[in-house]
């Protein structure tokens, strides 16, 4: 009976002996995955595989080659345009706005199943917490691959739908915040109006709700429906950091055609400008800290020239740019044209304008020409522009159509992401 016994015992340590050299063979062989040049690489397949968008998912896209896409060669890039243009591919991609109401009836499996990453990927992201406008029109879709691709847990985000939006996208959109603590709808929605004062107020009723609700957030960016990054959220972080408490928008000297802009619809001459300041050339999208928004909520001479602005054509391409060169806004710069900085300089937003674009070569033209289509004169990416547009310093990019060319929202996703968890 000993015998047996510790032969038992002996049996039952050898398995114990077994399993812990198992496990000091696992915990050597992470350290040496870590100590290797593809250390990095490879701890991320083993960690973070789950995350990363598959080729072998159920998206109809997935046939594109989107690594040759991305290097801009010419048998990939004309196999994505034929594709696009398929009736039978145009159709298997349009995602009912009911679809998005049914799939976050379980949030968390609409997590999961869209892999969203709702974990911080790196202390410096967690330590610096982004505040977002999101101002949406139409297109559920966008919105959700966009909302996909900027979220992260740390981060805050203010969603306006246009309040004449249809009753499907308003109860979809509101169905997708829900899923999510951090992002909420606006607390009073506005019926957006084209070049209209309106689309100022869905930012500034966004930047309120976004200043009253958190206290940490270090920057603001406002976004649209059919905005796409160009950068990882820690790419982001990094780049604002570099502009140590500075903002960065378009604001330059007022050009010429524009000065029309400052006198109201009906003609009239309008009065100068609240304690006659110079009103500087802009667009919608900025960069800002969070003192700068502070700034636009409560200082009189700001609050002046809101109301002096709420009866100009297209005031948020003037606004936010003469805000920005008032002396005492954080982050702000003098208003010497010595201090201008045009929308190639500042990082908020990539546009491509119809009269900038040009051959290759040419001295004219600011960027290539536009190899997707031109909605009132802006160039909606296609898959072709993609290989430029992961070049520039940009943080963000207008505009994307997932309906006209998903291809390169789904290429642009993919890099992203991979790229989010290899850093």
């Amino acid at each position: 009976k000993r015998k047996k016994t510790w032969k038992k015992k002996n049996e039952y340590c050898g398995h114990i002996s077994l399993r812990f050299i198992a496990v000091l063979g696992l915990l050597w062989m992470f350290s040496q995955l870590s100590q290797l040049k593809i250390g990095k690489s490879a701890a991320y397949i083993l960690r973070y595989q789950w995350l990363d968008y598959a080729n072998d998912d159920e998206s109809p896209e997935k046939v594109c080659n989107c690594s040759a896409i991305l290097q801009g060669e010419k048998e990939a890039l004309q196999q994505a345009k034929l594709l696009t243009i398929s009736k039978d591919f145009q159709k298997s991609i349009q995602i009912p706005d009911e679809y998005y109401i049914d799939a976050t009836q379980d949030c968390r499996k609409f997590q999961i199943n869209r892999k969203y990453i709702t974990f911080p990927l790196s202390k410096e992201e967690e330590d610096f917490p982004l505040a977002y406008s999101m101002v949406v029109h139409h297109k559920v879709q966008n919105f959700e691959r966009l909302l996909r691709a900027i979220y992260a847990p740390q981060n805050i985000y203010c969603v306006h739908v246009d309040k004449k939006a249809p009753a499907s996208v308003f109860a979809a959109i509101k169905a997708i915040t829900s899923c999510f603590p951090n992002v909420f709808m606006v607390s009073e929605a506005v019926n957006v109006v084209y070049a209209g004062w309106t689309r100022v107020q869905a930012d500034l009723n966004c930047m309120a709700d976004l200043y009253n609700t958190s206290t940490t957030w270090k920057y603001f960016i406002n976004l649209c429906g059919q905005d796409f990054p160009l950068k990882t959220n820690l790419e982001i972080v990094q780049a604002l950091r570099s502009l140590k408490g500075g903002n960065s928008l378009e604001s330059e000297e007022m050009p010429q055609g524009k000065k029309g802009r400052v006198t109201n619809r009906t003609g009239k001459t309008k009065d100068p400008a609240p304690f006659n300041l110079p009103i500087l050339s802009g667009n919608a999208y900025i960069v800002v800290n969070r003192g700068y928004i502070r700034s636009v909520l409560e200082d009189e001479q700001i609050q002046a020239l809101i109301e002096w602005a709420k009866d100009t054509y297209s005031p948020d391409e003037f606004l936010w740019a003469t805000i920005q060169r008032m002396p005492g806004v954080p982050g702000s710069t003098w208003p010497n044209r010595k201090f201008d900085v045009t929308d190639m300089n500042a990082i908020a937003r990539l546009v491509k304008w119809h009269w900038h674009e040009g051959s290759e070569g040419s001295l004219q033209a600011v960027y290539p020409e536009c190899k997707g289509h031109h909605v009132r004169s802006i160039c909606v990416y296609g898959a072709g522009d993609l290989q430029w547009l992961i070049e520039q310093h940009h943080l963000f990019a207008n505009k994307f159509d997932a309906d006209r060319d998903p291809i390169a929202v789904y290429c642009l996703e993919k890099y992203l992401r991979h790229k989010a968890l290899t850093e």
